[in-house]
């Protein structure tokens, strides 16, 4: 299954997942589904503005990640 999704995430707010405040990303996909993806799949798209972007999410039919892009 295939999601996509927009993400803007201030770096300020993603060191919170670093701080162990919380460890999942709540976004919402094209569709409105809403996706929870743990933050650690995100760490290589931070910069010092954060995480913002267009991503398209592959799952398996066990509900694990394949792949995670930034379009």
């Amino acid at each position: 299954m295939i999601f996509y999704f927009s993400l803007n995430v201030t770096y300020h707010d993603f060191q919170q997942f670093y701080r162990g405040e919380v460890n999942k990303v709540e976004v919402h996909d094209r569709n409105g589904r809403t996706l929870w993806i743990h933050g650690r799949h995100f760490r290589r798209f931070l910069t010092r503005s954060g995480i913002v972007g267009q991503f398209k999410m592959e799952i398996n039919a066990q509900g694990e990640l394949v792949s995670l892009c930034k379009l």
